[in-house]
């Protein structure tokens, strides 16, 4: 219900705010502001977010949590966009997401509610055929196939002469071991 609240209300303040500031700057003037922030947006996000992946790499190639690079990267990327779209009420949003206090508080709020979970297998999902007998961990069974004998000799049809390369017969030759 939140959802479609939003997607109504957006839009109405957006045009009203539109027409808000167009009636005291002036049609051109609104218009203006409206692509310069556009493309405000998309410089930010191409800077900003690559200052982003660059310090996301850096964490990782320090062995520390990748988490909050992340998070701020996308904040910035979202700002990005917020800026992108056309209307004041985005851009006030994208130009607070572009204030760390503000990014770092929202990440606490959301940091709140995520819940983390612990990934594993559980032993009835891990059943073992009963034909296989079992093995040491780290072992692992497997069956394979010669699909071609390296010493085979080379048959050459006689519409061949010694001009052409000869061919094998049989598999494709990427299968000897």
């Amino acid at each position: 219900m939140r959802l479609i609240a939003m997607f109504l209300v957006v839009p109405i303040i957006e045009i009203a705010l539109f027409i808000q500031v167009g009636g005291l700057i002036g049609l051109w003037s609104t218009l203006a502001l409206v692509l310069l922030s556009a493309v405000a947006g998309v410089a930010l996000m191409r800077s900003q977010g690559a200052q982003a992946g660059r310090e996301i790499q850096r964490s990782l190639s320090e062995m520390r949590d990748p988490s909050q690079p992340m998070a701020h990267g996308a904040m910035i990327i979202a700002a990005g966009l917020l800026l992108v779209v056309p209307g004041f009420f985005s851009d006030a949003l994208g130009l607070l997401l572009l204030i760390p206090g503000v990014r770092r508080l929202l990440m606490r709020r959301i940091a709140r509610r995520v819940v983390a979970g612990r990934a594993g297998m559980h032993a009835a999902t891990m059943r073992r055929d009963p034909h296989r007998p079992p093995y040491d961990q780290g072992v692992i069974d497997g069956e394979y196939v010669v699909a071609d004998d390296p010493r085979a000799p080379v048959d050459l049809p006689p519409e061949l002469g010694d001009d052409q390369p000869p061919r094998r017969t049989g598999g494709s030759g990427w299968t000897r071991h």
